[in-house]
């Protein structure tokens, strides 16, 4: 079966960091490219980073650039998003999902606030 289970969310002042994971299992991981995507509250999903297979190529939503990194550690099957400079509109629930498929786990809550 697969498994997502996302973790590392809390809440955290304006210009604080987080690091999330994504931990995965039943499907090979490394076979597959990953995204980040982001759900705030009454809003849809929104796309928030991708990563390819080998973890050598990412890309970013504007929204976050330059303050969001990707990466995957393929050995752990677990891929992260470290998050910094966050901005109160980042608050969301926050989900990995394979690049094919739609958000399937529980995600976890990220709320920027003072």
């Amino acid at each position: 079966e697969v498994q997502l289970v996302e973790s590392g969310g809390g809440l955290v002042q304006p210009g604080g960091s987080l690091r999330l994971s994504c931990a995965a299992s039943g499907f090979t991981f490394s076979n597959y490219a990953m995204n980040w995507v982001r759900q705030a509250p009454g809003k849809g999903f929104e796309w928030v980073s991708r990563i390819n297979t080998g973890g050598g190529f990412t890309s970013y939503a504007d929204s976050v650039k330059g303050r969001f990194t990707i990466s995957r550690d393929n050995a752990k099957n677990t891929l992260y998003l470290q998050m910094n400079s966050l901005k109160p509109e980042d608050t969301a629930v926050y989900y990995c999902a394979k690049v094919s498929e739609g958000p399937r786990g529980q995600g976890t809550q990220v709320t920027v606030s003072s």
